[in-house]
């Protein structure tokens, strides 16, 4: 049986078998000078599209830590604000208490009342702050609007309830900041429910103390007047003049009816009166600016006493209500920088393992590649020398 040898179909056998072996060692000897063992897709179409994959979320990941940085700035310097607007009112509320001590004479009110506007004054200033970047902290999405504007007495809001939502996880956004309004224009006067206050034109000495709500159930949010029809008796009517409840009444009791309470003290005349409203908000600079008022008030005689004592006592209910609000405020900041807190820590080790998991699919196992390349050579080496003895082969060498 006759064996046909077809001497150019194995030289190109053997030549691209040794181009083969030539690429493959090309390969690992850039894999090995790059550290990397894809160089292009082709490499492994699959690892390269789950790398990409990879780099994406770790870039996601390290924008969410830059965004994390620029909320935790903000917010902290917000936190700073409001842990200063709070020194501010408790000051105001020491001087108020020192003010509502009848043996504190109208020249000492007069430069009490002078240091409680001075505070006021801080405390726009405060409200009208800006941030590192220049914007207002407290003008919600309207940055470049000052918040709070004085007109006279009064006082206006320019800013907005926007706020605006960062991105600091998959999934999870934080606000950057807190709109004036919430904390400085919405605020319940009174003790958050009702105000209780003498009506313009008492003769006595009626003076309304703290007020509370002992049932829920029964407090309809109507408004109610409170009227002596003698020295020692009262009747209470609502807003539509229905009798609601009579009592007979002495210095220090406690009026009570419809589920409220309040507290009256002094020596009301018969005739005088006392509001009682649901309460309404309010903005905190008009609050100080009317216990500016009240602790200004010339005292000459016991009426004109009680009418101080009533206007600082409003004042320092309003007070407790503003610094509830700014407390608030604060609670709500150190719960998002405590989120932050913890995402930064979550976002930090999802970034490692995205690391480690795209160093795994891209990095090169250096004694495994040196071990190839060797390897590689070898095979290299003896397929050339295989190739040069089998080219001087000849049938003539076997006749």
């Amino acid at each position: 049986m006759s064996q046909r040898i077809s001497t150019l179909s194995s030289l190109n056998s053997s030549i691209s078998l040794m181009q083969r072996l030539q690429s493959s060692i090309d390969l690992t000897g850039r894999q090995i000078a790059s550290g990397r063992r894809i160089l292009t897709p082709a490499d492994d179409p699959i690892s390269s599209a789950r790398a990409i994959e990879l780099r994406e979320s770790l870039a996601r990941t390290q924008q969410f830590d830059r965004n994390s940085a620029v909320v935790t700035s903000r917010l902290s310097q917000e936190e700073t604000a409001l842990a200063a607007t709070n020194d501010i009112l408790q000051r105001i509320r020491e001087l108020a208490l020192q003010a509502n001590n009848a043996t504190v004479g109208n020249e000492a009110r007069g430069q009490i009342g002078v240091e409680v506007r001075a505070q006021l004054k801080q405390l726009i200033n405060l409200a009208n702050q800006k941030d590192g970047n220049g914007a207002y902290m407290f003008a919600g999405t309207r940055e470049n609007v000052q918040p709070v504007i004085q007109n006279g007495s009064s006082f206006s809001y320019n800013g907005d309830d926007g706020r605006r939502l960062i991105q600091i996880g998959e999934g999870r956004t934080v606000p950057d900041g807190d709109p004036g309004a919430e904390i400085f224009f919405r605020i319940r006067n009174g003790n958050g429910t009702f105000a209780a206050s003498p009506a313009a034109g008492n003769t006595g000495t009626g003076v309304v103390g703290n007020g509370s709500v002992f049932d829920p159930s029964q407090y309809d949010r109507d408004t109610y007047t409170v009227t002596f029809t003698a020295a020692d008796t009262y009747e209470v009517r609502d807003s539509s003049a229905a009798l609601v409840a009579t009592s007979t009444f002495a210095p220090g009791d406690t009026i009570a009816f419809r589920g409220i309470e309040f507290t009256l003290n002094g020596a009301p005349n018969v005739g005088d009166a006392f509001d009682v409203e649901p309460s309404r908000f309010r903005d905190v600079f008009s609050m100080v600016s009317d216990l500016a008022d009240a602790i200004e008030t010339a005292v000459f005689d016991d009426i004109s006493q009680a009418s101080l004592n009533n206007g600082i006592n409003r004042g320092l209910e309003d007070l407790d209500q503003a610094i509830g609000s700014v407390l608030s405020a604060r609670t709500d900041v150190g719960s998002r920088l405590s989120i932050i807190e913890d995402q930064e820590n979550t976002n930090s080790a999802n970034a490692i393992t995205f690391q480690e998991t795209l160093a795994r699919i891209e990095d090169l196992d250096y004694a495994e590649a040196l071990s190839r390349l060797s390897q590689q050579t070898t095979i290299l080496e003896a397929a050339q020398k295989s190739f040069v003895r089998t080219q001087g082969l000849s049938l003539f060498n076997f006749i």
